[in-house]
């Protein structure tokens, strides 16, 4: 048995849609975990002041760690490990000793200067909190300060797992935070409360970091500390990682401001805020990291090799793929928003308030999934064109964006009554405090489309014939999702005679029901247009997908 599973994760990928969905089912695989995790939170907190507190601490490490963990990101040191390599297995584990001293010093100096100003930057960061909340925020936060160096050590050994194709090792990693996390909820919680809580997620990232230990010794590669530095070689990986840097640090910084702005709105509001974008973050994930990944060597090999009509192509595939798939899930999360709210964190403390307003975020972020997997795929086209400052200057902009739309919005909120009756009314929530916190999502949708309408232009330009080449599957996907999302909202009504709403199996049964129509529907209406890519997938299904070689998902956030 275990031969066979070790089997499973090395056959080769046949394809790239063959890749993508087998790299879909490990990413569901720890979302489900994650969902999991987010299900316990809400049943033991609800959307309470306490989880504020809690999602709060990780701002400030999540910050170290996208900024200083990235700097040794796996798809920057993979390519360097292996040119050492292939000069000499001595020459590969002097460059992995030389760059492991230097970022393991970086890292913990930082850690340590983190630990000790974060007394001050805790009342600057989170104004909006009461003075009383200050200290077991700051508790909090430095405990979370650990996570950073295990999951930046990680992701380094995690370059030398896959280096030598060991992809089941690294892809069972982030089931092992999570399951550290959901440990940490049942069993730390109760025994040291949120010091608890945090504990576990320090207990996930060791986790994390020691599943990869014993193949790094065995292969005579886990690193020796060495203070006598090749700044050569440092310089250049700096030179490759540093505009990557950048532009993860923008989005942390953009999370940051918003999560400052929900300090000042109602208790519970970062929690809906969380649970919200954890939520929109399983169809991004599912769709638009599978196809970015799966796509990224192919197009690295193209453009390299000067080929830029493959290159072309294989971004206009994936492109196709992930507006295909994103806009009918877009929809469906918007129609069962509140079936889906409440399946999956409808217990205990969670109410159905909070159930509401959590799903009126949800809906907001849904409308951008498509926008968001667009982004991700232009960028690791950018990349693989070695071209990572025009990400990084759109980024700026998507960045600031998103601060004076978020802003904006909220001050529209507040000054305009008739602004906010409307959209109170639109999402069903006028007897609701806390509703303030929907201006959040919005001015992150806003924002996230101006973004990807960006990189969007700019790389029509650069690739003539891009955009036309989209717009069929554009108007079909768009087309099937409206009749879709009727047909799944007529499903609503028509089940909700059928189930029990009182209880959580009858929610279930009628979002699962109404949605299994508005698919059929879908299905039907796409067939009848002879949409393209419904016969690429069912092409891709007769493939053996699940011989393929699973492509990890590196962890960017604590």
């Amino acid at each position: 048995m275990v031969k066979k599973i070790a089997n499973f994760f090395n056959k080769e990928i046949t394809g790239l849609h063959e890749a993508a969905y087998l790299l879909a089912f490990f990413t569901l695989l720890s979302n489900i975990l994650a969902l999991v995790r987010d299900r316990l939170l809400a049943s033991e907190f609800g959307a309470s002041h306490a989880l504020d507190i809690y999602y709060s601490a990780f701002r400030i490490p999540d910050f170290i760690f996208v900024t200083v963990g990235s700097l040794v990101a796996i798809s920057v040191l993979v390519p360097f490990i292996i040119e050492k390599i292939n000069v000499s297995v001595e020459e590969g584990k002097k460059f992995i000793d030389n760059i492991f001293s230097f970022f393991f010093l970086l890292i913990i100096a930082i850690s340590v200067l983190a630990f000790i100003v974060t007394p001050y930057l805790v009342p600057i960061v989170f104004k909006g909190f009461a003075v009383s909340d200050f200290p077991q925020l700051i508790v909090l936060t430095r405990i979370l300060l650990l996570s950073p160096i295990l999951l930046g050590l990680s992701n380094f050994f995690g370059s030398i797992t896959q280096v030598y194709k060991k992809f089941a090792i690294y892809s069972l990693s982030p089931l092992a935070y999570n399951l550290g996390i959901i440990l940490g909820i049942l069993v730390f919680y109760p025994l040291w409360g949120l010091n608890g809580l945090v504990a576990g997620v320090i207990l996930g990232a060791l986790i994390h970091f020691l599943i990869q230990v014993p193949f790094v010794s065995k292969q005579g590669m886990f690193p020796k500390f060495n203070l006598h530095f090749d700044f050569k070689s440092i310089r250049r990986v700096m030179l490759i990682s540093v505009p990557r840097t950048f532009t993860l640090a923008i989005t942390q910084l953009t999370t940051l401001f918003l999560v400052f702005m929900a300090t000042f709105m109602e208790d519970g509001s970062i929690a809906v805020f969380n649970f919200s974008l954890n939520l929109q973050s399983v169809p991004l994930s599912i769709i638009g990291v599978s196809y970015s990944i799966a796509a990224f060597p192919t197009l690295a090999k193209y453009f390299t090799s000067g080929d830029r009509p493959k290159f072309l192509a294989e971004i206009v595939t994936s492109a196709r793929h992930i507006i295909f798939w994103s806009i009918p899930l877009s929809v469906l999360f918007i129609v069962l928003r509140a079936q889906v709210v409440r399946t999956i964190l409808g217990a205990g403390e969670f109410s159905w308030s909070n159930t509401r307003l959590t799903a009126a975020c949800l809906a907001l972020f849904s409308v951008s999934v498509v926008a968001q997997s667009l982004i991700l795929l232009f960028i690791r086209g950018y990349y693989a064109m070695g071209n990572t400052r025009k990400p990084l200057y759109i980024g700026i902009i998507s960045g600031v964006s998103i601060i004076i739309f978020s802003y904006l919005a909220v001050e529209s909120f507040a000054a305009f009554p008739t602004f906010q009756y409307f959209t109170e009314a639109l999402f069903r929530i006028p007897d609701i405090q806390g509703s303030s916190v929907l201006m959040l999502p919005l001015g992150y949708t806003l924002a996230v489309f101006v973004n990807c309408i960006l990189l969007w232009v700019y790389f029509g330009q650069e690739f003539v014939g891009f955009t036309k080449a989209l717009r069929r599957t554009v108007f079909e996907s768009f087309s099937a999702s409206i009749v879709m999302g009727f047909a799944a909202y007529l499903g609503l009504n028509i089940f909700d005679d059928f189930f029990n709403l009182e209880t959580l199996p009858g929610i279930f049964m009628q979002g699962l029901c109404a949605g299994i129509l508005g698919i059929i529907v879908g299905i039907i209406i796409l067939y009848l247009l002879n949409n393209q890519e419904i016969k690429e997938i069912w092409k891709t299904l007769h493939h053996k997908i699940w011989k393929a070689k699973p492509l990890p998902v590196e962890v960017t956030e604590i």
